[in-house]
């Protein structure tokens, strides 16, 4: 029996360094794409208990770092959707979910036309990147309140640029967490599912998600600003809740 085209798609882009030319280490030694494994599992199996045929797929980098002015793994990004594009269409929604230096690329790659939304977590969001791109598109960043890598305040000042982009914009504030994503490694998985299938129409956006996202353009960073613990409540995906068998919380 052939197989059913996808409905959707998932590209993940792992972190890296701020330089380096030489390609990514291969499998178990590349650990920036080891920390994204559990995120694409989780994904794609609350997709499958959904019902969907949603691809969920890493991007592969030539190169470990950004370097620069030549942004190689934004480049490697669009190079992917391009591909993406060419196999199933132009209809396909697509939901770019990156890392600290792949949620960089994922940002500045999010105008490309299958591009709905991005989620990333812990991101690199120097101040002079453009936001321009992000019109139009849901943008969910989630930051640690402890991440020594990446900068919060950035984050939460690139919520504010986007929103006024014309994005629609939200930061969640993981408290106790760490840029590894290590620390409460559960809470950054079910919170990333639940985004990701939620921006994807295969699960329900958390109620307050989705309020941030409604905001006006003049919003200040702080109102789309959100506390996971304080905030979002105990998070069940559409997997979890076909497992219980309740209705999915929103």
């Amino acid at each position: 029996m052939a197989q059913r085209p996808p409905s959707a798609a998932v590209l993940v882009l792992h972190g890296g360094r701020e330089n380096g030319t030489e390609p990514p280490p291969p499998g178990p030694l590349n650990l920036p794409g080891v920390r994204m494994r559990p995120f694409v599992w989780a994904v794609g199996r609350a997709a499958r208990v959904a019902g969907e045929n949603v691809l969920v797929t890493p991007v592969r980098y030539g190169h470990r770092g950004w370097n620069g002015d030549r942004a190689d793994p934004f480049h490697d990004a669009v190079a992917a959707l391009d591909a993406l594009r060419e196999e199933a269409g132009d209809d396909l929604p697509v939901v770019l979910l990156g890392h600290s230096m792949g949620a960089r690329a994922a940002l500045r790659a999010a105008g490309h036309p299958l591009v709905r939304g991005v989620v990333g977590l812990a991101p690199w969001c120097p101040p002079g990147d453009p936001v321009t791109q992000l019109a139009g598109r849901d943008i969910v960043l989630v930051h640690s309140n402890r991440d020594r890598m990446t900068s919060p305040q950035a984050t939460q000042s690139l919520t504010a640029r986007a929103r006024r982009a014309g994005a629609r914009t939200c930061m969640v504030t993981v408290r106790g967490g760490d840029h590894a994503m290590l620390r409460r490694a559960s809470a950054w998985h079910r919170l990333t599912t639940g985004l990701v299938t939620g921006l994807l129409g295969s699960g329900s956006l958390p109620g307050p998600v989705g309020a941030a996202l409604a905001l006006p353009p003049t919003a200040e960073a702080t109102e789309g600003t959100l506390d996971l613990d304080l905030d979002l409540g105990p998070l069940r995906t559409r997997a979890s809740s076909a497992r219980a068998g309740v209705p999915d919380a929103s």
